[in-house]
């Protein structure tokens, strides 16, 4: 457990979910209740100083994504960021893993049904991920782009981005959702044309939270399809007439954001700053490889990459002869939260999460033996 991190947060110790929700710090909260409250006694400053907490998560965004605040937007969700790309591609096939969140189906299918960007699926082998050979052997002259995870949601498979980058030349954009790694895993997210994350799982911000990069190969090609009123040039300017995209980041902007999620986004993205993402994300793997031990220890089948270089927070494993639903029961006996899919669990713990958790868990997969 990174102590000065989670010293931040009040999350019971079992909780061992942020792969599906982070609940947010103490910082985040006080963040988000000050910001309603100076709206709450509005006058002719207030709106302009709250708004004001975008451009500082949009700069803390940047930095950890190694870019600027040129190439970055804030934005709602990862989803939004997603159709954004999709709908900026005018013609071509992109590669996505037919295995992935289907987060990263939508906008391809939609592109399709529109007559623009076809999506072709890939298969990778089961318990793996998107690997570069899987991707090159898919590759023909019409690819324009490769849509993948920068972590698998099913298992924790951690994508080579560089690897893919390489594989997939400089001309094709490689698309990035980042949602289950952004803050708690160092990856060269410089290898990624669109990277995408919202800040509800890991970066523990809360909901309605994200952000969006974009490389200059992406500005130069991305049709700006989606842009509104607050992402073209003199935004200030209302004078009836279309005004021209923006020339950065700021075209996928379709309106003005929540000042008040923008705070809590702001204080949550500090916290990863300062505590690094190089120890966040080792003290999740010392969580991960205690966790694995103790299911392994009571016959539990791993789904996740053994190779810890391979995985980041998620372990999915099966309690052979123990239906999911059954094996939940226990563990919400002893206090710990997991996410129950039909045909398997998935436990992923925090920089926050204590040695007690992995306690937690050795004595409701006990339980199951009696």
């Amino acid at each position: 457990m990174l102590t000065s991190y989670a010293a931040h947060f009040d999350t019971p110790a079992g909780y061992l979910d942020f792969a599906r929700f982070g609940p947010p710090s103490r910082d985040a909260v006080a963040a988000t209740a000050r910001a309603m409250e100076e709206s709450a006694g509005a006058d002719h400053t207030t709106v302009d100083t709250l708004m004001g907490a975008e451009g500082v998560a949009r700069d803390t965004a940047a930095r950890l994504a190694g870019t600027d605040a040129r190439h970055t937007v804030l934005l709602p969700n990862a989803s939004t960021g997603l159709f954004h790309a999709a709908l900026g591609i005018r013609d071509g096939v992109v590669l996505a893993p037919r295995t992935d969140f289907p987060a990263n189906h939508y906008p391809w299918r939609r592109t399709a049904g529109l007559g623009r960007a076809t999506p072709r699926w890939l298969d990778p082998a089961p318990g793996g991920g998107v690997t570069p050979d899987l991707v090159r052997a898919a590759l023909t002259d019409d690819v324009v782009a490769v849509s993948v995870s920068a972590v698998d949601f099913r298992t924790g498979f951690r994508a080579d981005l560089a690897a893919l980058r390489e594989a997939i030349g400089p001309d094709r954009l490689l698309i990035v959702d980042a949602i289950q790694a952004f803050g708690v895993a160092v990856m060269p997210w410089d290898a990624a044309d669109v990277l995408v994350a919202g800040g509800q799982k890991w970066l523990r911000a809360g909901w309605a939270t994200g952000f969006a990069t974009l490389s200059d190969r992406a500005l130069e090609s991305l049709e700006p399809v989606l842009t509104g009123w607050t992402g073209v040039e003199d935004v200030g300017l209302f004078d009836g007439t279309e005004h021209p995209p923006a020339p950065d980041a700021r075209r996928w902007s379709i309106t003005n954001l929540s000042p008040v999620t923008a705070a809590s986004f702001a204080a949550a993205l500090d916290l990863v700053e300062r505590h690094t993402v190089a120890a966040i994300e080792a003290a999740i793997a010392a969580r991960i490889a205690e966790l694995t031990d103790v299911v392994r220890e009571y016959g539990g089948h791993v789904l996740s990459p053994t190779d810890p270089a391979r995985r980041a927070g998620i372990l999915s494993f099966t309690m052979p002869d123990h239906d999911p639903s059954l094996v939940a029961k226990s563990l919400h006996a002893e206090g710990v939260t997991p996410t129950v899919r039909t045909d398997s669990l998935r436990l992923s713990p925090h920089a926050s999460t204590p040695p007690e958790a992995s306690d937690r868990v050795a004595a409701a997969l006990s339980s199951l033996r009696n």
